[in-house]
C-alpha cells in the first residue's frame, strides 16, 4: 500500500457494526374453528362412550338369559318343594279314592298358581299331561322338567308314590320374566355406560393436555421465544414429545446464535475492503494522492474489490450448495493429474512467501469419478487457508492416494501444512462457518470463516467426505476421500 494517507472512516459503534436485518416474523394464525368431533377430547369422548354401550349391551346378552334362567330354577326349586310336600301328605291316601284332603290340597295349590294332577295306578286323573310324564311317574320314577301342559309351557314337578301312584305339579312359565328381570338390570347398567361417559372425559382431557401444551410451546417458538421448555412427565410419549420438543428449541437457539455469530463475521469481512475501496475512492476524489500514486492505489482497490468478489462468490456457493438445480459437471478424474496441474501454480505463490511446496503422488492414476473443476476449488482453497498461517520455511503438501488396493474404490486428497494446526475442539467444529473465523480473529491471520464450510458442502455433493485432522508436519491435515462410482454423487445430489 503507498505511503498517502487514507482518509479514516467515522467510528461506528458496536451496535451498529453488528446490526442485523430485521427478519419479519409471521403473526400466528387464526385459530381455526373446530366442529365437535374433530378435537382429541371429543373423539376420546366418543369412543370411550360406544365403547361403554357395547359393553353394556354384551353385559345385558350375556346377563339377561342368565339371570333369566336363575329365576327359572328358582321357581323349579320352589315347584319341588311343593311336590314333595304334596307326595308327603297323598302317600297314603291315593288308594281311598277322592277324599276331602285331597279336594283341600288341589285348592290350596290352585291359590298360589299351580295345577295339581293325580295318578293312580299309571293314569292321570284329568287330562293335559304329557303321556310320558305320566307314564314315568306310574313307572315310579320322578320327573322334573319344562313341558307343555294344556298347550302352555309349564314347570312339571312328578313325585312317583308306590302301587303306581303319584302327584304330579306344573306351574306356568312366566310371560312376563323377560320385563321383570330387565326392569332390575336397567339401573346397574346405565350406572355403567355414565362411569364409562365419565371415565372417557377425564381420559381425553388427560391425554389432550400434553398435546396442548406442546402446541402452545411449539407455536411460541414460532413467534420467536427460544426460552420455552415443556415439562417432561410421564407416559413415555408424552416424555418423548416433551424432550423433543426442548431439543428442538434448544438447538433452535444454539443455531441461530451461530447465525447471529456468523453474519457479524461476514459483516466484518465485508466492511474491510470496503473501507479501503471508499477511503482510496475519497482520497482519489478530493486529490490527496498525487499522479505518480494513482496506479498503486488503482492496483490496491483492485485487490480488495478482488477479495469481495470472492467474499460474495463464496456466500451465493454457500446459499445455493443444497438447492437441487447446483450445478456439477462429474466425469472421470485422474487425481494425480489433478495434483500436477496445481503443482505450478502453488508452488510459485509458496515461494513467493518462503514457504515450501511439494507434492506426493504415485506414478500411476489415481482414478475418481467427480466435478474436476469443483475438487479443483476445494483443493485451492485448502491450500489457500494452510498458506494464510504457515510461517516461512514450514511446507506445505498436496498428497495424492488410492483409498485401498482396489483401484475401483476412489482416491485421496490431502492438504498438511506444519503452521499451527488445530487444537482436538477445533477439530469437532472445523466444517462449521465462521467457527475458526470466531476463534482465532485478531490471533493468527484467518480468513473470511466460509472456505473450510463450503469445501464441505462442495465434497458431500460430489458423493466424498472430507476430515481435519493433525499433520505430521506439525500442523493442520485436511483429508477428502472421493467415490469412483458415479451413483453417489447422483443420489448425494
Amino acid at each position: 500500500m503507498p505511503d498517502h494517507p487514507v482518509p479514516r472512516q467515522p467510528a461506528r459503534t458496536e451496535a451498529q457494526a453488528g446490526a442485523l436485518p430485521v427478519v419479519a416474523v409471521p403473526p400466528p394464525a387464526a385459530p381455526r374453528r373446530r366442529r365437535f368431533g374433530e378435537t382429541l377430547t371429543a373423539r376420546a369422548v366418543l369412543v370411550t362412550c360406544t365403547v361403554a354401550l357395547v359393553s353394556v349391551l354384551v353385559t345385558a346378552i350375556v346377563a339377561v338369559p342368565l339371570a333369566i334362567r336363575g329365576a327359572e330354577r328358582r321357581d323349579q326349586e320352589a315347584l319341588a318343594a311343593q311336590a314333595r310336600l304334596a307326595a308327603e301328605v297323598l302317600r297314603t291316601r291315593l288308594d281311598r279314592g277322592r277324599t276331602a284332603d285331597e279336594e283341600r290340597l288341589i285348592r290350596q295349590l290352585r291359590s298360589q298358581g299351580i295345577d295339581a294332577y293325580l295318578i293312580r295306578g299309571g293314569t292321570a286323573d284329568r287330562a293335559g299331561l304329557p303321556p310320558r310324564v305320566v307314564q314315568r311317574v306310574g313307572q315310579g320314577r320322578n320327573v322334573s322338567a319344562r313341558r307343555p301342559v294344556d298347550g302352555r309351557r309349564a314347570l312339571v314337578e312328578g313325585r312317583a308314590l308306590p302301587g303306581g301312584n303319584g302327584v304330579v305339579l306344573s306351574r306356568a312359565s312366566s310371560p312376563g320374566l323377560w320385563r321383570q328381570v330387565l326392569l332390575s338390570l336397567w339401573l346397574p347398567l346405565l350406572a355403567g355406560l355414565a362411569a364409562g361417559v365419565v371415565a372417557g372425559l377425564l381420559l381425553a382431557r388427560r391425554l389432550a393436555r400434553p398435546i396442548r401444551v406442546a402446541a402452545t410451546a411449539a407455536a411460541r417458538l414460532r413467534a420467536g421465544d427460544r426460552a420455552v421448555r415443556v415439562p417432561v412427565e410421564p407416559p413415555d410419549e408424552v416424555a418423548d414429545l416433551a424432550e423433543a420438543l426442548n431439543g428442538l428449541a434448544a438447538a433452535l437457539t444454539t443455531s441461530e446464535g451461530r447465525q447471529r455469530e456468523f453474519l457479524l463475521s461476514v459483516s466484518h469481512e465485508l466492511r474491510t475492503p470496503l473501507t479501503a475501496i471508499r477511503g482510496y475512492a475519497e482520497a482519489l476524489a478530493d486529490g490527496v494522492i498525487e499522479a505518480d500514486g494513482t496506479a498503486a492505489a488503482g492496483r490496491t482497490m483492485l485487490a480488495e474489490s478482488q477479495h469481495l468478489d470472492r467474499l460474495i462468490g463464496d456466500l451465493l456457493a454457500l446459499a445455493r450448495l443444497e438447492a437441487a438445480d447446483f450445478p456439477l459437471e462429474p466425469a472421470p478424474v485422474d487425481l494425480t493429474r489433478l495434483a500436477a496441474d496445481a503443482e505450478p501454480t502453488w508452488s510459485g505463490r509458496c515461494a513467493a512467501v518462503g514457504v515450501s511446496f511439494r507434492v506426493e503422488s504415485p506414478d500411476r492414476p489415481v482414478p475418481a469419478y467427480t466435478d474436476p473443476g469443483r475438487i479443483r476449488q476445494v483443493v485451492d482453497g485448502l491450500l489457500e487457508n494452510a498458506l494464510r498461517v504457515v510461517p516461512p520455511g514450514a511446507p506445505v503438501v498436496l498428497a495424492v492416494r488410492q483409498t485401498g488396493a482396489d483401484p475401483a474404490a476412489g482416491g485421496v486428497l490431502e492438504v498438511r501444512d506444519g503452521g499451527p494446526g488445530l487444537t482436538d475442539d477445533d477439530l469437532a467444529v472445523a466444517f462449521e462457518r465462521g467457527a475458526l473465523h470466531e476463534r482465532y480473529r485478531g490471533v493468527r491471520k484467518v480468513g473470511s470463516g466460509l472456505g473450510l464450510a463450503l469445501a464441505a458442502g462442495l465434497v458431500r455433493r460430489l458423493g466424498g467426505d472430507i476430515t481435519a485432522g493433525h499433520a505430521p508436519e506439525g500442523g493442520a491435515a485436511f483429508t477428502v476421500r472421493l467415490p469412483s462410482d458415479p451413483y453417489r454423487i447422483r443420489t448425494s445430489a
